[in-house]
């Protein structure tokens, strides 16, 4: 008997499933919370120049705040204080209406920045002066923490295909939390860049790990609602994140703040289930059996595992693969789970690189950060529902396919649109973004289906590296509004258009079996789904 066979006799989404859920939220939510931390930790507040240097003794310190910025900081063109230049000596003649100076020479500042500390405390652009001709380092902080993310998603995942889910879980958690406290503790930049480095590479665990373990526990009937009600943990950590960056404004707090949820995570990992399908497939038919029953007894099914015992489950596995170790290497010895990895990370360097691309840009539509984060989070609920309404129907792979499509299309209009017309270029930016993390929850449960158990961590490991490479570069795209502004823009579009054209060389998973061994994908998926219906 298949295991899936197991799992709709015991109810493959009772009390048992919920509970995993539950549990495994509280870490989740810490996810969206570090992904999106730059939004509010790494703000760039209004600043200028420190031009306390032009004080000559005279006239100058008896100006006003006002009147000094006039003679001491040249304009743009929209009549703004610059905020990267100031004038070598003084232009008293400003305070007249006169804009003409023989001595109006401008130099870079000479002594710092003055920052805007209205909204936000301290962000790491205040503690180290990341602005202007250092603006970059700015944008090599989130860099660095997907860089993290990209290599620990693979590590994690094949030590967790060869070690089991629950272990390395409990390794993740206790390093991403003693790796966010001590970024909190950085005395320097390079401290600090290295510290989230490292942060990145221990949420990756909680990344692949946690989603992996609950759609293992899930029966084929409930995969595309649990999928959908497991990606909204997403939507409430971006709630959170925007409800404790509000009150918490000063950015060392603010990473205690959002990591916080781990000691819960910690606390709670004892009452965690190992997958039963992972000990399954490596042999261990006893502690399979004890977790199953388990899960019968909570879900009141005890009565279906009578005749079921720990020989009759290690039967249901394939003699010759149990106990095989696997790797990622595996994924392209065989060309259906070849094109299945080669398509798959394709797909998800757009969709990741497209996601942040907007996600991280929440500055371009002339709202707060804390207005425009929460209606981007908030879009989200509906988006996911409509997902759960469609997958259903339409499949994984038109979904993708449709939203990746889609994305393109509202990335592509807003090149059009121009900067006065903020509320247009909020409304499409929203709907870009509902359709980009519409294509994140599809690709999140789609790939989870596509690969076989033996190697589903490493394929999770393996995508989600990929993934974290598009974010990585992501950020750095918008360095290329200096050379055209519409550069950004046309590139994000391009690139979700691309990888939308790539899913639809992915075969379809709707209502098929998760696949246990890598054998099953080299069989063709139609005739393999029905003769496990047969059986």
């Amino acid at each position: 008997m298949k295991f899936d066979s197991i799992l709709s006799e015991i109810n493959g989404f009772g009390k048992f499933q919920i509970m995993l859920i539950f549990m495994l939220t509280i870490s989740r939510i810490t996810l969206p919370c570090h992904f999106l931390l730059n939004n509010f930790m790494a703000a760039v507040p209004a600043h200028h120049c420190n031009i306390t240097a032009l004080d000559d003794g005279g006239v100058f310190r008896n100006l006003t705040a006002d009147q000094k910025l006039a003679v001491g900081i040249p304009a743009e063109q929209d009549g703004t204080p610059s905020s990267c230049r100031m004038f070598s000596k003084p232009q008293y003649q400003h305070l007249s209406g006169s804009n003409s100076s023989e001595d109006a020479f401008t130099v870079q500042c000479q002594n710092g920045w003055v920052y805007d500390n209205s909204t936000f405390k301290s962000t790491l652009v205040t503690e180290w002066d990341l602005v202007c001709s250092r603006k970059g380092m700015n944008k090599a902080t989130v860099t660095v923490f997907f860089i993290g993310v990209m290599v620990g998603a693979p590590i994690f995942g094949f030590l967790s295909d060869r070690f089991g889910r629950r272990p390395l879980l409990m390794v993740s958690y206790l390093s991403s939390l003693a790796f966010a406290v001590f970024s909190t503790l950085s005395t320097s930049y390079i401290m600090f860049i290295i510290m989230r480095f490292f942060v990145g590479f221990s949420l990756a665990g909680i990344s692949i790990i946690a989603h992996v373990l609950n759609i293992e526990w899930v029966g084929i009937k409930h995969r595309t609602f649990a999928g959908v009600i497991i990606s909204l943990d997403w939507t409430v950590g971006n709630w959170i994140l925007v409800g404790i960056a509000y009150y918490v404004n000063e950015w060392r707090m603010l990473v205690l703040a959002v990591t916080s949820p781990l000691i819960l995570a910690i606390i709670t990992w004892r009452w965690l289930p190992e997958s039963a399908r992972w000990l399954l497939a490596n042999g261990k038919a006893d502690a399979a059996h004890h977790y199953i029953m388990k899960c019968a007894e909570m879900n009141n099914r005890a009565k279906c595992m009578v005749t079921i015992t720990p020989t009759a489950l290690l039967g249901s596995a394939q003699p010759e693969t149990v106990n095989k170790k696997y790797t990622v290497i595996d994924l392209f010895k065989t060309p259906n789970i070849r094109k299945i990895a080669v398509c798959s990370g394709i797909v998800w360097y757009g969709v990741a690189f497209t996601y942040y691309g907007i996600s991280l840009n929440i500055t371009g539509f002339g709202l707060s950060p804390y207005l425009t984060q929460i209606v981007f989070a908030s879009i989200e609920m509906p988006m996911k529902i409509g997902v759960y309404v469609c997958l259903d129907k339409v499949g994984r792979r038109p979904g993708e396919v449709g939203a990746m499509l889609l994305t393109g299309l509202c990335l592509f209009i807003s090149m059009f649109i121009s900067q006065d017309k903020w509320l247009i270029r909020t409304v499409v930016g929203v709907l870009g973004k509902a359709l980009s993390e519409a294509s994140f929850t599809i690709m999140s449960l789609y790939t989870s289906e596509l690969y076989p158990t033996v190697v589903r961590q490493n394929g999770l490991g393996y995508t989600s590296c990929l993934a974290r490479l598009g974010v990585s570069v992501s950020p750095l795209i918008m360095l290329l509004e200096d050379v055209w502004h519409l550069l950004p823009a046309v590139i994000y579009c391009a690139v979700a258009v691309g990888s939308g054209l790539v899913a639809s060389l992915l075969p379809e998973t709707l209502n098929t079996r998760l696949t246990e061994f890598i054998e099953d994908v080299e069989k063709p998926r139609v005739q393999s789904t029905r003769r496990k219906e047969t059986q």
